[in-house]
């Protein structure tokens, strides 16, 4: 059985409303992939201090291997709190990981202070 909050009928509505928002995997259309979502992930897990039931835009909608991929990494007890929680890069050399703050996005040629 899962475990609070994932056994509530409070998280099974916040995730199926999350998933008719965003039905496909939103780190495979970063990767341009369709892949359909089968999970809902919190941005800050509820173990690490995440709220248990974020707003829409604190949820990720994931599939299988993404959700896996993040959980390995990041997620679970012991888990790397500063590496990528997504690898790769998206067409425009973007890292795909939305939580990525060492390439925060700035103008090609402009220095770190923005210049």
């Amino acid at each position: 059985m899962a475990a609070w909050p994932y056994n509530t009928s409070k998280w099974a509505k916040l995730r199926n409303t999350k998933l008719s928002a965003r039905p496909l995997c939103e780190i495979c259309e970063r990767r341009g992939l369709v892949e359909e979502a089968v999970a809902v992930d919190h941005f800050v897990p509820v173990r690490q201090g995440g709220s248990p039931f974020p707003s829409l835009d604190g949820l990720l909608s994931l599939c299988e291997r993404c959700h896996n991929e993040k959980s390995a990494a990041f997620d679970r007890q012991g888990g790397k709190q500063f590496r990528r929680r997504f690898k790769g890069f998206d067409a425009d050399g973007n890292p795909i990981d939305p939580f990525d703050v060492w390439h925060a996005a700035r103008p090609r040629g402009a220095s770190k202070d923005g210049r």
